[in-house]
């Protein structure tokens, strides 16, 4: 018995909530498939089935009901999502600034979010897979109040975002005490000069790149609640083994291995981030995890500013004992997170904690609140792997590319000033010491002004532009070291460095810029590895601008960095334009059709994710 397409039609879905919903893979949509008509057929009986076929009309065999239905609702929501006006073109409201949410929190209102699970008839397409690890948990008919919903949130800050920025913290530990033992005569000690220092940098960011894939791969094999803790412990036992570096090839082989173990990290941080939060919590808890990354670069010359002291203790050089000490502090974290970490929300019992951190009510309100703000997450479950079909998919979405061409250039003005900041103290003059400490103020600032300068992007909806704005800052700071008199002032150098390093960086603006743009949880994933590779590209280029015949004024790197901020400023408009042109032209396209010329793209589309017609792109 096949069951006709006007039977769902029918089906109301004005309770719905507004969220973005991505197909099921093939096995998944067969067995739901299977499982909603053997329920129709056995609660409707076939009699009633008869009643629903029209006769005289072509029926539809089990799977291309499912698909038609689910393109049918997907088509539907887009049209809820335009009515919303979701994907409308960003407003220049600057009353956006400071209007607030109206939402009603209070303890005892319901929290519970609505969702398709609510539709008797469409719900159970969407019920999570018979893989999926909180599978049991799942139940469309819980209900809880935000008087337990907020506080288990904070909850899961304290045991996962806490956790996430010490990670992080570890990682940029190592990938950041380089600067500090530059300071110590590193390069003298080992008879390295600048070049060398750049060949390390640049091999370190290339391994960091080609290990980004490979390593999702692994952790999504294996957990990332097992691979992270791996990683964490093998780069702290290198970075100690720097201990026991003697000239440019051991540091050559240091960096590489760093690079590799590395590389990884924050994609699958980000990713294990996703299985405890929804994807409205997500942002903010990304900015706090940015935020621990350039918290290092105060704790680090704080840790730097004692350790270097210890030069000449068991004769050996201060940066050797910097190496080694900082090790054993991130050996400790990497230990620590072996026993800390938790493979998902219902995964919480060890042998160590018996009791698991939630109780079995609070594990359904953390399942059910995640899948009901997006059930896809419920077709991915925690050991599956990115497929290479992702990628070259996600290679080929064009659309991505001018978020990709920012990547690539947008941090260079500032990234060689930063990367040298330690390297020029020492040349105006300031000892060792005082060269850390003052490395401190400009990282204070930056944090600061890239907390609000986030903030500001979505209250007005606005990247590309306010991207023109941090170019804008840069720019006349560059152009004034390429100008700057060789006998000036140390200390107006110091300052202008300063100002020029305070700049609000615009990088978690774009990963979520490049997340939004993507419209689907597949092209999402793969798109912000690959965007972060184009970032660590940038990071290569930029370790190659200063070179050795330049210094110490760096005058033909400093013209450089004018040029590419001045192409940056050109870039950026160039995306807005782009995207308010691909915006406009297919609002032209939809405007011009008729209600049934739509109706029937709805029903007949192959066009996915930010390919579909109804699809407004983020600018």
């Amino acid at each position: 018995m096949k069951l006709s397409l006007e039977v769902w039609r029918h089906t109301s879905t004005r309770s719905l909530t507004v969220f973005f919903l991505l197909p099921l893979d093939t096995m998944s949509a067969e067995r739901k498939t299977t499982e909603v008509i053997q329920t129709q057929r056995s609660t409707d009986g076939d009699s009633d089935s008869r009643d629903d076929i029209e006769a005289g009309k072509p029926t539809l065999t089990d799977e291309e009901l499912a698909n038609r239905i689910r393109e049918e609702y997907l088509s539907r929501q887009a049209e809820e999502r335009l009515a919303a006006n979701i994907d409308a073109p960003p407003s220049n409201n600057l009353s956006s600034l400071w209007r607030k949410n109206k939402q009603d929190r209070s303890p005892d209102k319901i929290a519970t979010q609505p969702s398709v699970f609510d539709d008797h008839k469409l719900g159970p397409f969407f019920y999570p897979g018979d893989k999926y690890e909180n599978r049991h948990r799942f139940d469309p008919s819980f209900r809880w109040t935000w008087g337990e919903e907020l506080p288990l949130i904070r909850r899961i800050d304290w045991r996962i975002m806490v956790w996430a920025c010490v990670a992080f913290f570890s990682l940029d530990l190592h990938r950041k005490n380089i600067g500090q033992a530059n300071t110590d005569n590193f390069l003298d000690d080992l008879g390295m000069n600048t070049n060398d220092y750049n060949t390390g940098t640049t091999i370190f960011r290339f391994c960091f790149l080609v290990s980004e894939l490979p390593s999702q791969l692994i952790s999504k094999k294996l957990g990332p609640d097992r691979w992270i803790p791996m990683c964490i412990v093998g780069w702290s036992i290198v970075g100690g083994a720097q201990f026991f570096l003697r000239n440019a090839t051991g540091f050559f082989a240091t960096r590489a291995l760093l690079g590799f173990l590395m590389g990884g990290f924050i994609p699958d941080v980000i990713l294990y981030l996703s299985y405890f939060y929804k994807g409205t919590e997500l942002p903010f808890r990304l900015a706090l995890f940015w935020m621990a990354n350039r918290s290092t670069d105060i704790i680090s010359p704080l840790l730097a500013y004692g350790i270097l002291r210890l030069r000449g203790v068991g004769g050996y050089e201060g940066w050797r004992w910097l190496f080694l000490l900082e090790s054993i502090i991130t050996l400790l974290i990497g230990v620590w997170s072996w026993f800390r970490m938790v493979p998902s929300p219902t995964q919480t019992k060890k042998p160590w904690r018996k009791n698991g951190w939630f109780t079995e009510h609070e594990e359904k309100i953390i399942v059910n609140r995640i899948l009901r703000d997006d059930p896809s997450k419920s077709d991915m479950h925690n050991r599956q792997a990115i497929t290479w079909k992702m990628l070259w998919e996600s290679i080929c979405d064009y659309d991505l590319w001018p978020i990709y061409l920012i990547g690539l250039t947008f941090s260079m003005p500032a990234s060689p000033v930063n990367q040298y900041l330690t390297l020029t103290l020492r040349a105006l003059g300031f000892d060792t010491f005082d060269s850390n400490l003052l490395s401190i103020p400009t990282q204070v600032w930056t944090i600061i002004n890239m907390l609000i300068f986030t903030w500001i992007s979505e209250r007005i909806n606005h990247r590309a532009l306010l991207g023109v704005s941090v170019q804008v800052w840069l720019l006349p700071c560059v152009i004034a070291l390429a100008v700057l008199p060789s006998g000036s002032s140390r200390w107006s150098t110091y300052a202008l460095v300063t100002v020029l390093l305070a700049y609000p960086t615009p990088h978690p603006m774009q990963v979520g810029w490049c997340s939004r743009n993507s419209n689907t949880v597949r092209t999402r994933t793969v798109s912000a590895a690959l965007y972060n590779m184009i970032v660590q590209v940038n990071g290569i280029i930029s370790a190659n601008i200063y070179r050795q015949d330049d210094r110490p004024e760096y005058r033909r790197g400093n013209r450089i960095l004018v040029a590419i901020a001045s192409y940056n400023i050109i870039l950026y408009v160039g995306v807005w334009w782009f995207y308010r042109w691909k915006n406009q032209r297919r609002q032209a396209k939809w405007s011009s059709k008729t209600e049934e010329e739509k109706q029937d793209y709805y029903a007949n589309t192959t066009d996915k994710g930010s390919k579909r017609l109804d699809f407004r792109f983020a600018y």
